[in-house]
C-alpha cells in the first residue's frame, strides 16, 4: 500500500523538481497520519511555498523544514477543532437560546400595535388588517447568475457553531482563546525572524530578547483614557511567560523593523500582539529597543496572478459591478427610509445593462438604537418593516434583474437578529423566505464573487482603533516596499492595516468602555472573527469592506483595497467595478472603487399661507 502511494506521490510531486528520499518518505509518512491524498498535499505544501516578490512569484522547493512546518500547522489545526468540539461537548450540545427579538409581544416592544404595514404611494407605512400569514411561493424566471459566489459554509454544523450561545462564556475558556492568538503569532514571528526560542518578558536577562506578547494598558488608567507610553503592559501567554504581565518603557530612538517603507514608526493599541526586542534589567519593567513588525497576509492567489486549477476556467472572464450599502439605511428622524427607496429607484429602472451585478448590503437594516423604534412611535413590528422596506423590493429588483444577487450582512444592532453579539452568526432564512438569489452572511464574513475574495465586518472597527491607537515614531530597519498605489504614512490606511496584520476582524481587547455596546464581543468565539481564508493557508482579502463613521474611503493597503462607503443614511454608499480576467492585467487594474453620494429629491417647502387683512383704522373724530 506504501509503495503505491510512494508511487503517486512520486509523479505528483517531482513534476516541477526531484525530491530528495527523505522527503519523500516523509511525505509518505504524512498521507498516512492526517489522510490526506497525494493531490491535496501538493495544494497544501505549493500554498505554503508561494513567495511573493516585486517581480513575481515562484513556488519555492518541498524541504524536510517545510514539511515540519506543514506539520506543526496540521497539529494546531486539529488541536483548535478538538477544543472546539469538547466546548461543545461540555455545554451538553443545547440548542440555541437565544430571543427572536423581532417575535417579542408588543408590549415588550414598546409598540403596542404591532401591526403589518404595506407601503403607500408615497412610500409612507400604512396599517394594515393582520392577516395570517401564508407561505410565499417565490416564482421568478432564474437566468444564469453573472457572477459566482461562494460564502460561509451553510451545513448544520456550521450553523450551529456559529450560532453559539452567548452569556455562557467561562474564564477558562476566555484565557484559552485568549492564550492561544499569542502563542499563534509567536509561530509566526519565529518562522519570520528565524528565532530559535523567545523569552519571558518578566525575567531578568543581561543580553536583549525577542518576546511575544499582547499590549496591554496600566490597570490603575481609566478605561476611558486613550493608550499612552506611560500606560503601555506587555501580557505573554502561560506557555511563554506564565501569564506574565509587567509594564513595558520604549526606547527614545527605537527601531521598527519590517515596516512599509515610509511608515516612519508603529502604532500601538490594546489587544494587539507585538513582538519587541530588549531587556528586563531587573528594574520591574520591559524596555524595548525594537519593534519587529507582524509579517502582513500573503496575497491571495488572484493578487498572485495564480489560477485554481480545480475552478472553472469561466470565472472572472465577465466585467461586474457590485454596489455596497452600509445600513442604517435611513436617519434618525424617520422610518421612511428615503436614501434606500432612492437607490433601489434608480437601481430598479436602470437598463439592463447598467443593472448591478451584486449588493452587498450591510446592517443595521432595523437599528435597534432608532429613536423612533426606542420610543415606541411606529405602529409596524420590525418584521413588517422589514419586509415592506427591503425583502419586496429586493424581491422586484431581482425580478426585473434575474442574474443578479444580494449579499446580506448582520449588525449586532439588528432587531431582527437572534444573534446580538460579536462574532455574529447570519440571519435565519425565513426572513427572506428562502430567495435564491439573496444569500445571507455572519459578521464578519469572507466570500468571493467570482475569483475575488471578500472581507467584510459591520463593526465599526476603525473608529474604535483610532480612538485607541498610540503611534511611536521610530527609525526603519529592512523596511518593506510599499504597493503602487499604496501611502505608507495615510491614517487610514494604517489602520486597517492593523486589521490585516493581526489577522482579525476585531483586534481590539479589551472593547472600550463606552464601546462596548457597538460590539457586544463574545471572547471565547474569537476563531470566527480571524481574518482567514476557509482552509489551512492565509491570505489578505483582495477587498476589505470596513463601514466606519470616519470619513469615507477606497485606499490600496498592501495587497488589499480598503473601502469605507461609510452609511447610506449619509446618502453615501461604494460602487466596485471589476473588470475581467486577461494574462496581462493585475488586480489592482481590475478593480475600480467609487464613492456615490446619493442625489435626494429636496423635500418641498411650505405653501405661502395668505397674508392677513390689513386691520381698518380707527375713525377719524369730528
Amino acid at each position: 500500500m506504501d509503495s503505491k502511494l510512494r508511487d503517486e506521490l512520486e509523479a505528483i510531486l517531482q513534476q516541477t523538481l526531484p525530491l530528495e528520499d527523505v522527503v519523500l518518505t516523509e511525505c509518505v509518512s504524512i498521507c498516512n497520519i492526517y489522510h490526506i491524498t497525494p493531490t491535496d498535499l501538493k495544494y497544501k505544501l505549493e500554498a505554503m511555498n508561494y513567495k511573493a516578490s516585486n517581480t513575481g512569484t515562484e513556488i519555492m522547493p518541498i524541504t524536510i523544514e517545510t514539511l515540519n512546518a506543514f506539520k506543526a500547522q496540521t497539529q494546531r489545526n486539529m488541536a483548535r477543532e478538538t477544543t472546539k468540539k469538547a466546548q461543545l461537548k461540555a455545554r451538553g450540545g443545547a440548542t440555541t437560546a437565544n430571543v427572536n427579538r423581532a417575535r417579542l409581544p408588543a408590549q415588550l416592544m414598546n409598540q403596542g400595535r404591532a401591526m403589518d404595514v404595506d407601503a403607500g404611494p408615497s412610500g409612507s407605512l400604512t396599517a394594515a388588517t393582520p392577516v395570517k400569514k401564508e407561505p410565499v411561493a417565490i416564482t421568478l424566471n432564474l437566468a444564469p447568475s453573472h457572477v459566482v459566489f461562494q460564502g460561509a459554509k451553510m451545513d448544520a454544523e456550521s450553523k450551529k457553531r456559529r450560532g453559539y450561545r452567548y452569556m455562557y462564556e467561562k474564564i477558562s475558556e476566555r484565557s484559552e482563546v485568549l492564550d492561544q492568538t499569542i502563542d499563534d503569532f509567536a509561530d509566526l514571528i519565529k518562522d519570520q525572524f528565524d528565532i530559535e526560542e523567545l523569552a519571558d518578558p518578566s525575567a531578568g536577562t543581561d543580553e536583549e530578547v525577542t518576546i511575544v506578547g499582547r499590549i496591554w494598558q496600566d490597570p490603575d488608567v481609566s478605561s476611558n483614557s486613550k493608550l499612552t507610553e506611560g500606560s503601555l503592559w506587555i501580557e505573554s501567554s502561560r506557555m511563554l511567560s506564565s501569564g506574565a504581565r509587567v509594564p513595558l518603557r520604549l526606547d527614545s530612538a527605537i527601531k521598527v523593523k519590517g515596516v512599509v517603507s515610509g511608515s516612519g514608526g508603529y502604532g500601538l493599541f490594546p489587544g494587539q500582539i507585538v513582538a519587541l526586542q530588549g531587556r528586563n534589567g531587573g528594574g520591574g519593567y520591559f524596555h524595548a529597543s525594537a519593534i519587529l513588525a507582524i509579517p502582513p497576509l500573503k496575497p491571495s492567489p488572484t493578487a498572485q496572478g495564480v489560477r485554481d486549477p480545480k475552478a472553472d476556467p469561466s470565472i472572472g472572464e465577465k466585467d461586474s459591478t457590485v454596489c455596497i450599502l452600509s445600513g442604517p439605511y435611513t436617519p434618525d428622524s424617520d422610518l421612511l427610509f428615503k436614501p434606500w427607496r432612492a437607490f433601489l429607484k434608480t437601481a430598479i429602472e436602470a437598463p439592463e445593462a447598467k443593472k448591478p451585478h451584486v449588493l452587498i448590503l450591510i446592517g443595521p437594516f432595523i437599528d435597534i438604537s432608532h429613536p423612533k423604534i426606542q420610543n415606541g412611535e411606529t405602529d409596524a413590528s420590525p418584521s413588517s418593516i422589514f419586509r415592506a422596506r427591503f425583502l419586496d423590493p429586493l424581491r422586484k429588483f431581482l425580478q426585473g434583474s434575474p442574474s443578479s444577487i444580494v449579499v446580506l450582512v448582520p449588525s449586532v444592532r439588528d432587531i431582527l437578529s437572534r444573534h446580538c453579539v460579536f462574532p455574529q452568526s447570519e440571519f435565519e432564512a425565513e426572513l427572506t423566505d428562502s430567495h435564491p438569489r439573496i444569500f445571507l452572511q455572519p459578521n464578519p464574513a469572507r466570500f468571493t464573487i467570482d475569483d475575488i475574495s471578500f472581507g467584510v465586518t459591520s463593526v465599526d472597527v476603525l473608529f474604535h482603533l483610532r480612538k485607541e491607537e498610540y503611534f511611536k515614531r521610530g527609525v526603519e530597519l529592512a523596511p518593506i516596499p510599499a504597493t503602487p498605489g499604496e501611502v505608507p504614512s495615510d491614517t487610514m490606511a494604517n489602520l486597517c492595516r492593523h486589521m490585516l496584520n493581526q489577522r482579525s476582524f476585531y483586534p481590539v481587547f479589551p472593547v472600550p468602555l463606552d464601546l462596548c455596546h457597538d460590539v457586544n464581543l463574545d471572547v471565547s468565539h474569537l476563531d470566527e472573527a480571524r481574518m482567514i481564508d476557509d482552509g489551512d493557508v492565509d491570505y489578505a482579502p483582495d477587498v476589505l469592506i470596513v463601514p466606519s463613521r470616519l470619513k469615507k474611503f477606497e485606499k490600496v493597503v498592501s495587497s488589499t483595497l480598503a473601502i469605507n462607503p461609510s452609511f447610506l443614511s449619509k446618502s453615501s454608499y461604494a460602487v466596485l467595478n471589476i473588470a475581467k480576467r486577461t494574462e496581462s492585467s493585475t488586480l489592482r487594474e481590475r478593480l475600480q472603487a467609487e464613492l456615490v453620494t446619493l442625489d435626494l429629491p429636496a423635500a418641498p417647502a411650505p405653501a405661502p399661507t395668505a397674508a392677513p387683512p390689513p386691520a381698518p383704522k380707527p375713525e377719524q373724530s369730528a
